[in-house]
């Protein structure tokens, strides 16, 4: 049985380590909150533009005329992961790596080695030690999300289609489904799959476009649907991360406290066998005294 001094220096360290899990909970469940109110807020933003598009598509005469859609020859692909910058929050970073893998297990059955774009530190550390190809990694912009900068990123990546450097674009992350739990996502970013039209033409729907259908479908429907398609990506992530912080410190402050119970439960014991022991010693030695 351990001492009592090495007991007492154990349970303060676990005491120590449980005030650590216990801010870390408090930080992730606050922050978990605020990117909650700005999902709730964008929500409905990107579901009126993904139906906005579907009304324009269907009031289009004829075939859209815009390289978003163009599905070419797969001959070069890119796989955008998005992972968190730091650790402590359970399996949500290896999870995600994993979705990438059989993502690239997929694409390399076709004969296509893809590019990974990295975004966050934990996937450009695990993909550049594995081998893959890392092409670019942007660890800022997981860590304060905002529109100006995923615009940007989903812009970067619009070019990178557009030019021909890539024929599909792929988005693999975590989702928020709840603080205990969350989904694994792998969708095509692009190109974009193309509505089914409804058969109605633009007399139909008696719309006015101002300037004209083809600049609103090209500069306000795939453009800022994109960015905030993409925005929604980081967002949710983030989202995911800090719920599985938040769960996993909380498991961790948990544990911490099963541990002091049982440490401070063993110290009652040692302690209680030091006492007997030293009365036992005292009877002894008083025994001893009195047959002299």
């Amino acid at each position: 049985m351990q001492n009592l001094k090495d007991i007492r220096k154990r349970i303060a360290s676990v005491k120590s380590t449980k005030q650590i899990t216990q801010a870390m909970k408090m930080v992730a469940a606050a922050k978990l909150r605020k990117v909650q109110n700005r999902i709730v807020q964008l929500r409905p933003y990107t579901y009126k533009l993904k139906s906005l598009m579907e009304v324009i598509v269907a009031s289009a005469a004829g075939d859209l005329e815009n390289p978003l859609f163009e599905k070419r020859e797969l001959k070069k692909a890119l796989i955008v992961v998005i992972s968190a910058n730091r650790g402590l929050c359970g399996a949500f970073n290896m999870n995600v790596m994993k979705k990438a893998e059989q993502a690239i297990e997929t694409y390399r059955k076709q004969g296509i080695e893809p590019d990974i774009y990295a975004i966050g530190k934990r996937a450009a550390s695990y993909f550049r030690h594995y081998g893959y190809n890392v092409v670019k990694e942007n660890p800022s912009a997981i860590e304060k999300v905002s529109f100006e900068q995923s615009k940007a990123l989903a812009q970067e990546l619009i070019d990178m289609f557009v030019s021909g450097q890539y024929d599909r674009i792929d988005v693999v992350s975590n989702s928020f489904k709840t603080p205990g739990s969350q989904l694994l996502v792998h969708e095509q970013f692009l190109p974009i799959k193309k509505p089914q039209s409804t058969g109605l033409g633009a007399e139909d729907m008696n719309f006015i476009y101002e300037p004209d259908l083809q600049t609103i479908i090209d500069r306000l429907v795939f453009g800022y649907m994109l960015y905030a398609e993409f925005f929604f990506f980081l967002l949710d992530s983030y989202a995911a991360e800090q719920g599985a912080r938040m769960t996993a410190m909380s498991k961790a402050t948990d544990n911490a406290e099963e541990m002091i119970s049982q440490l401070t439960l063993e110290y009652n014991k040692a302690r209680q066998a030091a006492i007997t022991k030293e009365i036992i010693e005292i009877v002894s030695g008083a025994e001893a005294l009195k047959n002299k």
